[in-house]
């Protein structure tokens, strides 16, 4: 039995609706944020586990009490969506998801530790769970 979290940024409705397939799957995940207003967001669709923390102080970033599988980091902000990759890639050797709308240059997010970056016109990025079972069996 794999006991590893999924975690998952919610900064958009491409996430959230992202947070209601792992919901739908009965998957393991921890929502990470930094805003109080995300936070309510994401609880309001029945989220139980939920990482808030002060990315602006690196003596605050914790590692999570469980064990950090695959990360999902929907970009909202290049500038948030990077101090997230900063904080989240010692956690994890799995591989770390960026998933943007924009047009940012991807190498500055290989650089920083990520595996891959999807880019996204409507958001549907349902087909990374597939991938996610693929790797489990």
């Amino acid at each position: 039995m794999n006991n590893e979290i999924i975690l998952v940024t919610a900064p958009n409705e491409a996430a959230r609706n992202f947070i209601r397939l792992l919901m739908y799957k009965k998957l393991s995940f921890a929502v990470l944020t930094n805003s109080e207003q995300e936070e309510k967001k994401v609880r309001k669709l029945g989220v139980q586990h939920i990482i808030r923390m002060d990315t602006a102080f690196a003596h605050k970033w914790a590692l999570p009490d469980a064990t950090v599988g695959r990360i999902f980091l929907f970009e909202n902000s290049m500038n948030l969506t990077c101090r997230f990759l900063q904080i989240c890639r010692p956690w994890t050797q799995k591989p770390i998801t960026i998933i943007t709308q924009q047009n940012h240059p991807r190498g500055v997010y290989r650089g920083m530790g990520a595996n891959h970056i999807v880019f996204t016109i409507k958001g549907e990025v349902g087909f990374l769970l597939n991938e996610e079972r693929a790797a489990v069996n």
